[in-house]
Parts: structure tokens; C-alpha cells; sequence
């Protein structure tokens, strides 16, 4: 995982029941993710998401058909994360919440070793910086009083990915 966006950039296109999801690549490295209405801090800093080249983000787009079709919970693929040290400190946090968990900024912020009395806004902005929504599950990160609270495509749109991990009836708890 690099820290600069450099590289051949590319993209493809996913069907999902929240609309369709571009996949952004950097030489092959999944970059950005981005659902429809994905505020615009959240795209490429450069705004380039290169031409359209299904191959070069296959996988991805498979992994992210079979995460939306309940058939997987763990993503394997490289990532090209943009961004300062420590946000990448809290994406890479973001990235140990297991699936059909949520977490609140505060425990974001103490299980990447900083003081949640001190930090959970810095942990918060962090969170809302990430690229890669979903594979780097941002939307499992909740207020502390279990409020779903922002999200870059919208709160509907990770109340929607929250249902899709929530544990089958009889299953082990609730998100929130």
C-alpha cells in the first residue's frame, strides 16, 4: 500500500442495489470505490478515474459482486491508499472491524493506540477521508450512542450495506 497516486489509472463499473458503483485502479491497485452521490472529497483527489478497463479491476469487481450477494465477508485485494500517515493509521483500523460489526469512533480511535477522549474527531475526519468505502468498511464506524451517523454516499446508503451484514435471525447480535 503506497501513499502516492501515481501510476496508470483506471475504472470500472458495478451494478448494486444502491446504484451503480465505480471502482477506481492505480497499475491494477483498487483507489477509490465510489457510490452514487459519493461527496466529492471522497473521488480522486485529481478527479481522474483513467479509462474504462474491466479487466484491469476484475477481481475487484468480483469481490465486490460477491460481498453485495452476502457470499463474502473478507476482501483480498491490493490497495492503493492515498492519504496522510495517519489516516492511513485509521483506514488501515477500519480495515480489522470484523464484518456484521460496527464500531464507535472511539473504539476506532483506541484500537489504532490513541486516546479516544482526545482523538475521536481527529479518528472521525479520517474516517470520512477514506477512498475506498466498503473494502476499507468506513460504514461500520457509528456514534457512540449507536446513531448511524455520516457517510459519504449517505446515511441510507450505509444503513443499506449495515442490513446486508446484519447476522441472520437468531444470529449472534445486532450492528445497532
Amino acid at each position: 500500500m503506497t501513499g502516492t497516486r501515481t501510476g496508470i489509472v483506471t475504472h470500472t463499473v458495478v451494478g448494486s442495489g444502491m446504484g451503480p458503483i465505480t471502482l477506481v485502479g492505480t497499475d491494477g491497485a483498487l483507489s477509490a470505490l465510489l457510490l452514487p452521490s459519493t461527496r466529492p472529497r471522497n473521488h480522486p483527489a485529481d478527479g481522474d478515474i483513467g479509462r474504462r478497463d474491466d479487466a484491469s479491476l476484475a477481481e475487484a469487481a468480483q469481490q465486490l459482486t460477491e460481498y453485495l450477494a452476502g457470499t463474502r465477508t473478507e476482501f483480498d485485494l491490493q490497495l492503493h491508499m492515498v492519504g496522510s500517515e495517519f489516516q492511513k493509521r485509521v483506514w488501515h483500523g477500519l480495515l480489522r472491524i470484523p464484518y456484521g460489526t460496527t464500531w464507535s469512533y472511539g473504539e476506532l480511535a483506541a484500537s489504532v493506540g490513541l486516546d479516544p477522549r482526545t482523538s475521536s474527531r481527529a479518528v472521525g475526519a479520517a474516517n470520512g477521508a477514506n477512498k475506498i468505502a466498503i473494502v476499507v468498511p468506513c460504514h461500520r464506524v457509528i456514534g457512540a450512542n449507536g446513531a448511524l451517523t455520516g457517510f459519504a454516499a449517505g446515511v441510507e446508503r450505509k444503513r443499506f450495506l449495515l442490513e446486508l451484514e446484519r447476522s441472520p435471525v437468531g444470529g449472534a447480535g445486532t450492528l445497532f
